[in-house]
């Protein structure tokens, strides 16, 4: 059997890497029967450029900000031969927001999964439960090392009880007799307590230093010994600030000769000698939210009195007598505690044999064991590949069509163009580009399910459309809050997504009324038709026109522009593709899907070979690009994606999602060919989570939609834009449903 660990570890000084080697070598170095072997390699996880010496176990290490370690990690898994990947988790060890990069490794893993969750937040926010959700999901296992643990994933992450395995923290197999180590430290005539791990301020170190001054007037002989680095993050962002502030408070209480810093990340060996030497063991934690604590296990593996604050680990692990409990920050309480096991060395004494008859049943070969049961149990269960039949389109996943945060973002004016997260940002006003695209979506919710709400916005957008319109038929885009035009003239790409709405609306009019005001308005802009120089914006206006034209066939003069846009668009193809490269342009941009999609429409339209071809060779290549692992990866507008050059990862966004969606209906549409429905679904299915990071856009609390995938993991802004390519994309999954089921 062969593992594949990924976490950090040493020499990087991280509690996490401690527990990722110790685990390693308890399942891969072991006296195992040839028959059952067991061999493994580290992916080490480096933080903020830094690099380490890192010992031959460790085959490859991912940069904590850089994406793309991420995927060349996880090839290189899955050409490894293992057979199961162990993920040691913990939040801020992993680049993006929240650690949502390593979701994109995690979804490639060809191997079965087992997580170790060092953390468990009670009340995350939306991406931290989102991540930790969909970790949980890939997971054949879950292994947590608290009982509060299996509660708050169950109840809050919504997490199989039957995934989850209850394994405690290991603690290493190191012994040393108290009197020794106290006599190597210097410490024989002293009453040793202690506290170690990074220093950072929810640790409450200064409680204990409170509660000194009462136990040294009666226990002189008392020493504290506070040994550990400050945390790395805490050093990164505010540098010795609270080390700093215990010193004075040291200082101020005159307790100099009895507090002592170690500031340095102490290994193994030396830190069980230290505990050894230790009379109690203190974690004094501020509050309630450390669900898994290393150092309190490695406390009670070597034996020592442990008192500590009611935190859920500890809450757990001291059950039973194996250690004492006082409040958060009472100072008053520790110090009644520690005169009591000072002046009862008895009670002291059963304290430790307690906890050290515990710790025996946590050695690290305990642990291993269970994990490599575990495994065992995992590779057992794989279940077989087998052969089932697709479903090509199923809308019973879909939630509920609701047009709330549409209605949220509309007033009488038009549709606000932008979101703070799910509430219309009234300083960035409207837009044309999204009115046009509000007019669109509502007439086809209307015409596709009798809305009644659609059908009152409808002339909302209408006499936005209207109001922007300059004399020459083109128009402004922008708009303040305030009405003000903030634009001379609009984007052709934008003229382009309000003839598309126009000509949806003359071809499915709700009634005359609006059929005659968007005639007028479409036809005073035609003579803009064939001026447009954009190639997105003239594949949008062929769209609009091909609407118009399924209504009035034989108008022969639109006909004929529409065939002199298509072959604009032919044209840009065939100076620009080569064999490699069957595309408009020397790189794909955004709105990618338009293209094809718009010639997809005039090929039905006009019948024309070389139009068709195109349109299908450009559909294919897309397709190769952004469907090839079974799900839409979007190309983002961070870098693009340059001819020769490398795809952009970041920012992915919905109007794309949205262009696929269309331009595998209309492929559907022409061909009848039933493997576009099956494209077209994987391609809502990015709205849904199935795309690189896993995880949903649309907010089931707002019915609004994410604007997309940044760097640092999901946008939680839901403007007009993201909102209204997630509903006309359901809309367009239902018709063609409808279509699939004819």
């Amino acid at each position: 059997m062969k593992l594949a660990y990924i976490g950090t570890y040493p020499p990087r000084e991280c509690g996490i890497g401690t527990f990722t080697r110790n685990l390693y070598n308890s399942m891969v170095n072991n006296d195992r029967p040839a028959n059952d072997s067991i061999e493994g390699f580290i992916i080490a996880l480096n933080d903020h450029e830094q690099t380490y010496n890192y010992p031959e176990e460790v085959k490859l290490t991912i940069r904590q900000e850089h994406q793309r370690d991420y995927l060349a990690a996880v090839k290189f898994i899955n050409l490894s031969g293992a057979d199961l990947c162990i993920l040691e988790h913990e939040f801020g060890i992993f680049g993006g927001q929240h650690g949502v990069y390593i979701l994109s490794l995690l979804h490639r893993l060809e191997i079965p999964l087992i997580v170790t969750l060092h953390t468990i937040i009670k009340s995350p926010s939306y991406n931290e439960k989102a991540v930790l959700a969909e970790i949980c999901k890939m997971a054949s296992k879950i292994v947590v090392m608290s009982h509060k643990a299996i509660e708050f994933l169950t109840t809050i992450y919504n997490v199989d009880k039957k995934k989850i395995e209850y394994i405690e923290h290991g603690v290493p197999d190191i012994q040393f007799n108290q009197s020794q180590a106290k006599k190597e430290f210097h410490l024989e005539n002293k009453k040793v307590l202690i506290t170690f791990g990074f220093i950072s301020r929810n640790k409450g170190i200064e409680t204990v230093i409170k509660a000194l001054p009462k136990v040294i007037e009666k226990f002189p002989e008392v020493l504290y010994m506070v040994l550990g680095k400050t945390h790395p993050n805490v050093l990164r962002y505010s540098g010795e600030e609270y080390r700093i502030y215990l010193q004075h408070l040291v200082k101020s209480l005159d307790l100099s000769k009895h507090v002592f810093f170690l500031n340095e990340f102490i290994n193994q060996k030396e830190l069980f000698k230290y505990l050894s030497a230790s009379d109690i063991y203190v974690t004094p934690y501020l509050n309630e939210a450390q669900i898994t604590s290393g150092t309190l296990s490695y406390a009670i593996g070597v034996g020592s009195a442990v008192v500590s604050t009611p935190y859920w680990h500890a809450s757990e692990l001291l059950t039973d007598g194996r250690g004492r409990l006082f409040d958060f920050n009472d100072s008053d309480g520790l110090t009644s505690i520690f005169m009591e096991l000072l002046d009862k060395p008895d009670v002291l004494k059963e304290l430790r044999d307690k906890a050290y008859k515990y710790g025996r049943k946590i050695t690290w070969p305990k642990t291993g064991e269970k994990y490599i049961a575990v495994t065992k149990k995992v590779l057992a269960e794989k279940p077989e590949v087998s052969e089932t039949k697709e479903t090509i389109l199923d809308p019973l996943i879909l939630p509920p069509f609701s047009l709330a945060h549409i209605k949220r973002l509309t007033d009488d004016t038009g549709i606000i163009q932008h979101a703070k997260f799910g509430i219309p940002n009234l300083k960035e006003g409207y837009c044309l580009d999204d009115n046009a695209r509000a007019l669109l979506m509502v007439l086809m919710a209307y015409r596709q399910k009798k809305n009644t709400l659609a059908l009152e916005l409808s002339p909302v957008y209408i006499s936005y459309i209207h109001y922007m319109q300059n004399k020459d038929g083109t128009f402004r885009n922008f708009l303040s809050f305030s009405r003000n035009f903030l634009d001379e003239a609009g984007s052709e790409d934008s003229f382009g997504r309000t003839i598309w709405a126009l000509g949806y609306l003359l071809a499915n009019a709700p009634n005359d009324a609006y059929y005659r005001t968007g005639k007028l308005i479409f036809f005073d802009a035609s003579p803009n038709f064939e001026k447009l120089k954009s190639i997105r914006g003239i594949a949008n206006t062929m769209v609009g026109i091909s609407y118009y034209l399924r209504s009035k066939p034989n108008d022969d003069s639109m006909i004929e522009r529409l065939k002199n846009l298509a072959l604009k668009l032919v044209r840009h193809y065939e100076e620009n593709s080569t064999p490699d490269w069957k595309w408009f342009e020397s790189l794909l941009a955004y709105d990618n899907g338009i293209l094809p999609l718009a010639l997809l429409h005039a090929a039905e339209i006009l019948k024309d070979e070389r139009i068709t071809r195109t349109a299908l060779e450009t559909m294919n290549f897309l397709t190769e690009v952004t469907l090839k692992d079974g799900y839409l990866s979007i190309i983002g507008n961070e870098k693009w994606y340059k001819k020769d050059g490398e795809r952009s990862m970041y920012a992915q966004q919905p109007i794309d999602a949205l262009a696929m969606v269309l331009m595998y209906h209309q492929a559907f549409h022409l061909t009848k060919e039933k493997e576009y429905l099956r494209k077209l679904f994987a391609s809502f299915m990015w709205f849904l989570g199935e795309n690189d990071l896993r995880m949903s856009l649309f907010d089931f609390e707002t019915k609004g939609c994410c604007d997309g995938f940044e760097n640092y993991g999901v946008n939680r802004n839901q403007g007009a834009e993201s909102s209204l390519a997630y509903l006309i994309s359901h809309l367009t999954v239902l018709m063609a449903f409808e279509e699939y089921e004819e």
